[in-house]
C-alpha cells in the first residue's frame, strides 16, 4: 500500500488473496488435485483440436466450432489455475491492482466469447436438424469464421463494458480478498465508495445475461429435441446423442455463473468452489463429454492413435 500525499489515507496497490484454505494437509491435496486436472484439461482439449484438424472426416461446421470451444477452454484454464496452484504454498498470496484488472479482463472476455459460441453451436444444431438440405450452404466456412469473430467481439465488449465502471475505483482501505482470483463482486466490495449501483450493474451485465442466455439455450434445445422426436429416422439417435452432449456442457457452464452473479450481494463462501468448477472442472469435462458421447470423435481418435502407432513401427523398423 502506498501513502497518499498530504494525508494519512493509503492507496491500495496490491490485493491479498486469502485462497481456499490455510491447512497444510489440505493444500497438498489441493495441489495434487488441481495439477492433475489442469494437465488433463490441457491435454484433453488440445487432443480434440488435433483430432479435428488431422481428420478430414471431421472437417464440418460442428467440429470447427467444437475445436474453437476446446481452444477457449484451454484459455479459461490458464487464466487463474496456474497462479492458484503456485499460491497454494505461498504465505502471502498477493496480486497487483493491474494484475487483478488484467485477470478480470481475460475472465470476462473469454467467458463472454464462450457464452456466445454456445449459442452459435445451438444454432448450428438447429440448422443441421431442422434444415438439413440447406445446412452446408448456410453454415459454410465463411459463415463459421464470421460467427466466431462476432463471438470474440461480443466477449470483448462485454468485458470492456464492465471494466469501464470499475477501472477507476478508489481503493484506500481493506485489501484482503476472500478468493484465489480476482473477479468483480469481491473487487467492487473493497472500493472506498458507495458500490450499490456498481453491484447492480455487474449483476445485470453478467448475471442476467447468463440467466437469459441459459434459458434461451434450454428452450432452443427443447424445441430441437421435439423436432428430432417427430422424425424417427436412423440419424435420430445420433442427433440425440450430440444434443445431450451440448445440453450437458451448457448446464455445466452456466450453472456456476448464474449462482455467482445472480445471487444477491454480499458474496458467499461457496462462490470460491463454484469458481473452481467453472475454471477447472468444466473445461476438463467438456472433452470427456464430447468424446464419449460422440461416436465420430471416438472413431477419429482411434484413427489418430493407429496412425501414431504405425508411424512409430515404421520408424522402429527403419532404425534396425
Amino acid at each position: 500500500m502506498k501513502l497518499m500525499e498530504g494525508g494519512n489515507c493509503s492507496v491500495v496497490s496490491e490485493f491479498l488473496l486469502l485462497g481456499l484454505t490455510s491447512s497444510w494437509e489440505i493444500q497438498i491435496l489441493l495441489f495434487l488435485f488441481f495439477t492433475i486436472f489442469y494437465i488433463a484439461t490441457m491435454l484433453g482439449n488440445l487432443l480434440i483440436v488435433l483430432i479435428i484438424i488431422s481428420d478430414h472426416h471431421l472437417h464440418s461446421p460442428m467440429y470447427f466450432l467444437l475445436a474453437n470451444l476446446s481452444l477457449i477452454d484451454t484459455g479459461v484454464s490458464n487464466i487463474a489455475t496456474p497462479k492458484m496452484v503456485y499460491d497454494l504454498f505461498r504465505k502471502h498470496k498477493v496480486i497487483s491492482l493491474k494484475g487483478c484488472i488484467t485477470q478480470m479482463f481475460f475472465i470476462h472476455t473469454i467467458g463472454g466469447t464462450e457464452m456466445v459460441l454456445l449459442i452459435v453451436m445451438a444454432c448450428d444444431r438447429y440448422i443441421a436438424i431442422c434444415k438439413p438440405l440447406y445446412y452446408l450452404t448456410i453454415m459454410n466456412l465463411r459463415m463459421c469464421i464470421t460467427l466466431l469473430a462476432v463471438a470474440w467481439t461480443i466477449g470483448l465488449i462485454h468485458s470492456v463494458a464492465q471494466l469501464a465502471f470499475v477501472v477507476n475505483l478508489p481503493f484506500c482501505g481493506p485489501n484482503k480478498m476472500d478468493s484465489f482470483y480476482c473477479d468483480f463482486p469481491r473487487f467492487i466490495k473493497l472500493a472506498c465508495t458507495d458500490t450499490y449501483r456498481l453491484e447492480f450493474l455487474v449483476t445485470a451485465n453478467s448475471g442476467f445475461i447468463s440467466m437469459g442466455t441459459f434459458l434461451i439455450l434450454i428452450v432452443s434445445y427443447i424445441f430441437i429435441l421435439v423436432t428430432v422426436r417427430k422424425h424417427s429416422s436412423g440419424g435420430s439417435s445420433k442427433a440425440l446423442s450430440t444434443l445431450s452432449a451440448h445440453i450437458t456442457v451448457v448446464v455445466f457452464f452456466f450453472g456456476p455463473c448464474i449462482i455467482v452473479y445472480v445471487w444477491p450481494f454480499p458474496t458467499l463462501p461457496i462462490d470460491k468452489f463454484l469458481a473452481i468448477f467453472d475454471a477447472l472442472i468444466t473445461p476438463f469435462l467438456n472433452p470427456i463429454i464430447y468424446t464419449f458421447r460422440n461416436k465420430e470423435m471416438e472413431v477419429a481418435m482411434r484413427r489418430l492413435f493407429c496412425k501414431v502407432l504405425s508411424f512409430r513401427k515404421r520408424s522402429f523398423i527403419c532404425t534396425i
